[in-house]
């Protein structure tokens, strides 16, 4: 079977930066059969890559530039084990360019140089050249740098891969020249398809019952690569093995850590879903993510914070008792510890996710913070300014206080905005929890505010 590798293929550069690279060129079937099953059924087209079609389809956005001739810089964003490097050396084939492969793990300035000179030795015979740089976020800013002039001249057409989201991973100038193209996690059809590729490769069945089919493609978490290398540990197994139920599929495969970074975007984006989880009023998908924070390794303690400010941003004044609950409970987690302290920020989330919603207070808080920014240093009102002295009493300090305890109702309905501010509202409770009853008093007052202003 012939799996050479792509036209124009510089030598001295890994082949297996991913999945679906290139195979090496005439190999015997002895060394065929050896070589890992994701190796081995890495495609030859574009057309046979799978879980991208919204890119590689017929409508896609790089099957429309291949369609126009006209392939644009790409920088390829997406999980582990999704194809980039795959889509790289296909590109490559598919717009008559050299490939070229850098890793930015294991290169450096001569290394770039070099690449860079031997592109523009190629244009000036006549040939283009794709350069192809995996986990491009890993050069610093002065290195992405220096691609700017040979991506603008068309000294190379620079394809680069990262698992890492390109707006805080690559420098601005590199972004604007090239497309961001997002390569989605593979879903539960497109990994079925792996697994029926590979059998169909090997000419027999995974020996695994369906549930222990379903649970493999969920321990791959979208990631083709490791899926097949999973499949291939079943392949290992006699040819008349019983087929595996999940539990001894589970003890044959060691377990995956999840996709969890805590220092990178997953852990925005999971504090986010939680975040927004509760905020939708859905305890379920918030203890989920909780859940899924807590097996990604997440510290408790930051968790424990963000629910904080969630009980102030979120819950406010519609339940008073959130704040103190949401403190309750990250105290509780520092005196028993984990894994017990997680129960006690677990209750926080379901009572977060199932309490009445306002973020009155966080909107006034707002208003008056831009207030006090444009409003400068007006003074306080003379009649709530205290008099301690006799030359303070003599300008008028005091004058005309009102103590509210001896007014009707314990409310005496005086301005405490500063003079020559007109009297303004920031706090607009709403009509949820006890933030109505909050309401209905302010409301009261009011009215009773502008009946002594009537009188």
């Amino acid at each position: 079977m012939d799996r050479g590798a792509a036209p124009g293929h510089d030598g001295g550069v890994p082949d297996r930066l991913d999945l679906f690279g290139d195979a090496p060129a005439s190999a015997t079937p002895a060394a065929e059969a050896a070589r890992p099953l994701a190796d081995r059924l890495r495609p030859r087209r574009l057309d046979d890559v799978v879980g991208q079609d919204h890119l590689l389809g017929e409508e896609g956005s790089i099957a429309r530039m291949l369609a126009r001739g006209s392939l644009a810089s790409l920088i390829l964003w997406g999980p582990p084990g999704v194809g980039k490097t795959t889509i790289a050396r296909l590109l490559a084939e598919a717009a008559g360019l050299r490939f070229a492969a850098l890793s930015a793990v294991f290169s450096g300035v001569a290394d770039l140089k070099r690449a860079f000179d031997e592109a523009r030795a190629r244009k000036t015979n006549g040939q283009g050249t794709l350069l192809f740089v995996d986990e491009i976020h890993r050069f610093n800013r002065a290195q992405q740098d220096g691609f700017l002039p040979v991506v603008e001249d068309g000294t190379v057409t620079l394809v680069g891969a990262t698992t890492e989201n390109p707006s805080f991973a690559l420098n601005g100038a590199l972004l604007s020249r090239c497309q961001v193209m997002v390569l989605k996690r593979l879903d539960d059809a497109a990994l079925e398809q792996l697994l029926a590729r590979a059998e169909a490769l090997t000419g027999r069945a995974l020996p695994l019952a369906p549930a222990a089919r379903a649970t493999m493609r969920a321990m791959a978490d979208g990631d083709g690569r490791y899926l097949l290398n999973m499949a291939e540990q079943v392949f290992a197994l006699p040819a008349r093995a019983k087929p595996l139920d999940t539990a001894a599929l589970s003890a044959l495969l060691a377990k995956r850590a999840a996709l969890y970074d805590k220092d990178r975007e997953e852990h925005y984006n999971l504090i986010s879903a939680l975040h927004k989880a509760m905020r939708g009023s859905d305890p379920d998908a918030a203890l989920y993510w909780f859940a899924r924070m807590l097996v990604g390794g997440e510290d408790p303690r930051f968790i424990a914070r963000r629910l904080t400010r969630f009980a102030a941003e979120d819950v406010g004044m519609a339940d008073p008792r959130a704040l103190p609950l949401a403190i309750a409970a990250w105290e509780s987690f520092e005196r028993l510890g984990s894994p017990e302290g997680e129960l006690a920020l677990a209750q926080l989330v379901v009572h977060l996710a199932t309490a009445p919603k306002s973020n009155a207070v966080y909107a006034a808080f707002g208003a008056a913070m831009r207030a006090a920014k444009e409003t400068g240093s007006l003074m306080p009102p003379k009649h709530i300014l205290n008099a301690p002295t006799k030359l303070m009493q003599e300008i008028g300090y005091g004058a005309g206080y009102e103590y509210d305890h001896h007014a009707e109702e314990g409310f005496s309905g005086q301005d405490y905005f500063p003079e020559g501010m007109a009297r303004q509202s920031y706090y607009r409770p709403t009509d949820r929890g006890a933030e109505a009853a909050v309401a209905e008093r302010m409301a009261r007052w009011e009215a009773l505010r502008r009946k002594r202003r009537r009188g």
